[in-house]
């Protein structure tokens, strides 16, 4: 039986997995895949699964590559150098031809060398003090957790997708046997009604009308088709296998009586486990964390560098040579750039505070209607059971008369054509109902339960 597994007391009955694997053997036809709701909403989650999660869970890579060069920024830079140059320099261009110096017959040469130089380096360079580069890193560190929500959120996506696509599956399949029924029951009542003319107990009009339902129900069947080809795509697309998969589904659409829940528990459980208003919030703090970097950016910073290495004109004439110092840096005054990328900051806050007051007031709309939904779609199954019910004894009773010769068949004919939309009506009651079930789990933020 169709039932859900969570707080609602809803469970999906979870057989044994048992899919097929893909034929070996040329000329072989494929075996279907054989799943359950909670292994379908697996495989769609699973690496071969669904292509939108592998698109998220890479944004959760992109945040950690860019949270790892922002830290790289707050450790030592290290570089070597080797340089090795033969030279000849100009002095006239230097501007020593314009010095004179009082002594007799002495003047400056145009030019000096060529003469050779080496250098060989170690340079370190490193942050002390720099509060606002400490805080940048740690928001672009939040990104990460930005991510890895809007990844929750595609999963919780992509799980609702696949249980809506697959009891819209087991519609189709359940109007399709249906519809089959009908074709079966027609041709029958059309075998009988030719039978009672050849016997001279029936008319040519009887024949006729069940012919035609003949052909009304062949349609239905048609169509029944139709749309159970369409689902079957729809799902295997959401799973991400390929759509020429045959595919059988294990749990059947039956109806589950549920006692409701209380609004205020749905409601609790929404704002603990939506993972788009966990993302929002991650967002907000990330926002935060920029702010406070821009406004650190005022404080002074501290910068310490050192280098050690050989000088000389040759690698055997070098001698040791090093720097060490700090250096201190002072924000004086940048345009007024600083003050307008904080402006921007915090519209930026205000309008991640706005869209989560908003979400909030989305998701108790969301809950309400699917809670609602769940008792009067609980009421019409009942409701449709019983037209269900009545119309099959109508049709007895019909075919009844019918057969004693009372009447013609088309009070037959009508009985036939009541059965049917009854029986459309009660698969759509319970379609309904389940789909009802779904949208609540979606909107608490609860639909990844399935699968689990």
């Amino acid at each position: 039986m169709l039932r859900f597994k969570c707080v609602i007391a809803v469970v999906f009955l979870v057989p044994r997995l048992s899919i097929a694997q893909d034929p070996a053997i040329a000329g072989k036809p494929a075996e279907p895949l054989v799943l359950s709701l909670k292994q379908a909403i697996q495989l769609a989650l699973s690496p071969e699964g669904n292509v939108s999660l592998e698109v998220a869970e890479q944004s959760v890579r992109l945040a950690e590559a860019q949270s790892e060069q922002a830290r790289a920024l707050l450790r030592p830079d290290v570089e070597a150098g080797v340089a090795g140059q033969n030279q000849q320099l100009s002095l006239a261009a230097l501007g020593f031809e314009s010095i004179h110096i009082p002594v007799p017959g002495f003047t400056f040469p145009n030019t000096v060398g060529p003469f050779n130089s080496f250098d060989a380096r170690l340079r370190v360079r490193q942050s002390l003090l720099d509060v606002s580069a400490i805080r940048r890193s740690r928001a672009v560190a939040s990104g990460v957790q930005v991510a890895q929500a809007d990844t929750a959120e595609v999963r919780d996506q992509i799980a609702g997708q696949v249980a809506r696509n697959y009891i819209a599956m087991l519609r189709a399949e359940s109007a399709l046997q249906t519809a089959a029924a009908n074709v079966r029951l027609a041709e029958t009542l059309a075998q009988q009604a030719e039978d009672r003319r050849n016997a001279s107990k029936g008319l040519g009009i009887d024949v006729a009308r069940a012919r035609s339902r003949v052909a009304v129900e062949r349609q239905r069947t048609l169509e029944a088709e139709i749309e159970c080809t369409r689902t079957r795509l729809q799902l295997l697309r959401s799973l991400g296998a390929g759509l020429d998969t045959p595919l059988q589904l294990r749990d059947p659409l039956a109806f589950t009586a549920v006692k409701p829940l209380a609004l205020a528990e749905a409601l609790t459980v929404a704002f603990h486990s939506r993972s788009d208003l966990v993302a929002l919030e991650r967002r907000e703090d990330r926002t935060r964390l920029h702010e406070d970097a821009i406004r650190f950016e005022r404080w002074p910073s501290l910068v310490g560098y050192a280098d050690y290495g050989a000088l000389g004109t040759t690698v055997p004439n070098s001698v040791a040579t090093y720097t060490v110092g700090v250096a201190v840096k002072v924000p004086v005054f940048d345009g007024g750039r600083r003050q307008a990328r904080r402006a921007e900051i915090v519209a930026m806050t205000r309008q991640d505070q706005l869209r989560a007051r908003d979400l909030k007031a989305q998701v108790e709309l969301e809950i309400r209607q699917a809670i609602e939904s769940i008792r009067l779609t609980g009421q019409k199954v009942v409701v449709a059971e019983e037209g269900l019910s009545v119309a099959r004894e109508e049709l007895a009773q019909a075919r009844r008369r019918y057969e004693a010769g009372v009447t013609g068949n088309l009070e037959l004919v009508e009985a036939q054509a009541q059965l049917a939309r009854s029986a459309d009506n009660h698969t759509a009651a319970v379609y309904l109902h389940a789909e009802a079930h779904v949208a609540l789990l979606q909107a608490m933020g609860t639909i990844r339960e399935l699968g689990q």
